[in-house]
Parts: C-alpha cells; sequence; structure tokens
C-alpha cells in the first residue's frame, strides 16, 4: 500500500514519497508532508535555482541555500525567483 500524506503543497491527500529524501528533521517532515508529484516538481525548480545562482554543491554554502529554499518552498511562503530570472519561452 502506497504512503498518503496530506500535501502541503496541494492541500489534498495524495500519494507520498517512499522514504525520507534526508536523514534529518526536515527529512522526515518533508516525508509525512509532501506528496510525490510536489516533490517531482521542487526537483525542476532546485534544478533552475542551481543553474540561475550557478551552484556548487560540493560547497557548505551552496547546501544551506538549497535546505532554507526547500524549507520555504514547501513549509514557508515560497522559494523566492531570482531576482533577474527569466522564465524559457514555450515551444
Amino acid at each position: 500500500m502506497a504512503h498518503m500524506v496530506h500535501c502541503v503543497k496541494y492541500g489534498r491527500e495524495m500519494e507520498g514519497l517512499d522514504e525520507p529524501p534526508f536523514d534529518n528533521e526536515l527529512g522526515r517532515k518533508i516525508y509525512e508532508n509532501v506528496s510525490r508529484q510536489a516533490w517531482a516538481e521542487w526537483g525542476e525548480h532546485q534544478k533552475m535555482l542551481m543553474n540561475e545562482y550557478r551552484l556548487n554543491l560540493a560547497t557548505p554554502e551552496a547546501q544551506e541555500f538549497l535546505i532554507k529554499q526547500i524549507d520555504e518552498y514547501f513549509f514557508g511562503a515560497g522559494a523566492a525567483l531570482p531576482p533577474d530570472y527569466v522564465p524559457p519561452k514555450e515551444k
């Protein structure tokens, strides 16, 4: 049986992740409150952040930045887009 959660992003019961994405309190919070679909959408948002801010995930600063963004994206006011971000044109 699938792990079900009341998704904080969609406000309804949805299929959750198979396991916590991190081995800490934030990972547990995500596991208990974020749907599989919302987590996949975060992955796309994270790619955009990594590209726009040219993050090197080997550095502690980049890792801390992304952790703050994850928390804001799901449990805060929402992750802000980079100031100069221009969305790609649809084809």
